[in-house]
């Protein structure tokens, strides 16, 4: 259970708006050099969610009132039950599933849009690219991810689903507006007229501390940090997993971020005490679309 502790802000909890699930566990077909949670084949540390897990948890979270629903992992489209498990949430509210898009085909990709044709709610797919090409992007992935991914986005679209693309700051260059505008080009380059971008900042955990750095002592929050709770995910969502309810997808490695067994046990406020915390307060960081 985590406990206040004095030598770093608390964050409130303001209500349940945003629910996650980790619906992969930490499995993936990929094993990138930057995941902050070290997903790969043969990582198991959180397993795969079934789909009475996830009734459970949905039955609770609209009880308690949650707008939106995300799906992530590893990789979501590794989980056989995941078209059933969309189905039902779409049922309760919104979706987006976080994938790398390389199991995106044209039939996987169809059963998406009759998902997305037959719920009031809106389903998104979010696809992650960490470069302007595949000379960047297959570093950090592996090779062929970068045309492989594209594919994925050009079947979605060809099946009337635009995706939201996601770029970390290994691009290089993204983050600024001229950056932004070329990505966008970019895509519309691959037939995406209709182009969505987010840019994400680094967590500096997991792989990511072996590929780049980790933290530094100076890039922790402390008692005197003033934060603002309305732009930390963590005053307003919880994420799912195999071992219970976390603060956050972000903290999931680490067992003072798990909060309990259900969403309700998982209600209150949150001592931003890990070296991630310091990302969301200072780059106003959110996972959420």
């Amino acid at each position: 259970m985590s406990c206040p502790d004095p030598g770093f802000p608390q964050v409130p909890f303001l209500g349940l708006d945003t629910l996650w699930f980790q619906v992969a566990g930490t499995v993936c077909n990929l094993r990138c050099t930057h995941c902050f949670i070290s997903c790969a084949p043969d990582n198991h540390s959180h397993g795969m969610l079934d789909l009475p897990t996830v009734l459970r948890a949905l039955d609770e979270a609209v009880e308690l009132g949650v707008q939106e629903y995300y799906f992530t992992g590893g990789e979501p489209f590794m989980n056989r039950e995941l078209f059933a498990i969309l189905e039902a949430t779409l049922r309760a509210g919104p979706a987006t599933v976080l994938t790398n898009g390389l199991l995106l085909d044209p039939r996987r990709c169809a059963r998406l849009k009759r998902l997305d044709e037959g719920s009031e709610y809106s389903l998104d797919l979010r696809i992650s690219l960490d470069g302007w090409g595949p000379e960047d992007h297959d570093r950090i992935r592996g090779p062929r991810a970068f045309d492989r991914a594209v594919a994925g986005m050009r079947n979605l679209w060809n099946a009337g689903l635009n995706p939201v693309v996601t770029v970390t700051e290994l691009a290089e260059g993204v983050a600024g507006a001229e950056g932004r505008e070329r990505f966008l080009d970019r895509l519309r380059s691959f037939g995406l007229t209709r182009p969505r971008l987010k840019i994400l900042s680094l967590f500096r955990l997991g792989a990511e501390q072996r590929r780049g750095r980790g933290y530094l002592p100076s890039e922790r929050l402390t008692s005197g940090d003033v934060i603002d709770p309305e732009r930390l995910q963590c005053s307003s969502g919880r994420m799912v997993t195999s071992r219970g309810v976390y603060v956050c997808p972000i903290l999931i490695d680490f067992e003072g971020a798990r909060l309990g067994s259900t969403l309700r046990d998982s209600l209150r406020p949150f001592s931003l005490a890990y070296p991630a915390c310091h990302t969301c307060h200072v780059q106003g960081v959110t996972c959420r679309t």
